[in-house]
């Protein structure tokens, strides 16, 4: 997928195309050698150059803001054609794909069940953590095959919670 943002006053063409399950970029033609994952949406984590970090997209009020390593970016999709198509920046995952756990807690609220149709987004589980309570949504457009956690469940980071088709 090839977008055109703007970032500062600056408009870059961003191509990102996924293999195997990892994101891959380029800007502006240029290769960055970067790799991220999806954890949870809205949050990816992304490998450069040997170095780790978490990003955050929150594309709420019309504007992209991206936070990482403890800074914060405005951005905007220039045509936004293109934003709605994908969702304000998200690419919707391919293929049968494990929803997983992105931090312990306890499970507060189950929202599908297996042979749900979902839509990308679609909130899954309520995971509370710290006394916040923190929706799990789907990462793509299908049906839940397994829920594999109940109500009142605790989690570990990293475990499965659904798989969707």
């Amino acid at each position: 997928m090839k977008i055109e943002i703007k970032l500062r006053d600056l408009n870059r063409t961003v191509e990102i195309s996924r293999t195997d399950g990892q994101l891959r970029f380029a800007l502006d033609g240029r290769s960055l050698g970067a790799d991220a994952i999806e954890i949870a949406p809205g949050i990816y984590s992304i490998l450069v150059a040997g170095q780790a970090f978490e990003a955050r997209v929150d594309s709420t009020g019309g504007a992209l803001r991206v936070s990482v390593a403890g800074r914060e970016y405005a951005a905007e999709i220039v045509d936004h054609r293109q934003r709605k198509r994908y969702r304000g920046g998200a690419i919707e995952a391919e293929g049968r794909q494990k929803v997983v756990a992105p931090m312990p807690g306890k499970v507060v609220r189950v929202l599908a069940a297996a042979g749900d149709v979902v839509e990308a987004g679609k909130g899954l589980v309520v995971i509370e953590a710290m006394k916040m309570q923190n929706e799990v949504r789907s990462p793509k457009s299908g049906t839940v095959e397994r829920m594999l956690v109940a109500e009142g469940q605790a989690v570990n980071s990293g475990d499965v919670l659904a798989i969707v088709v």
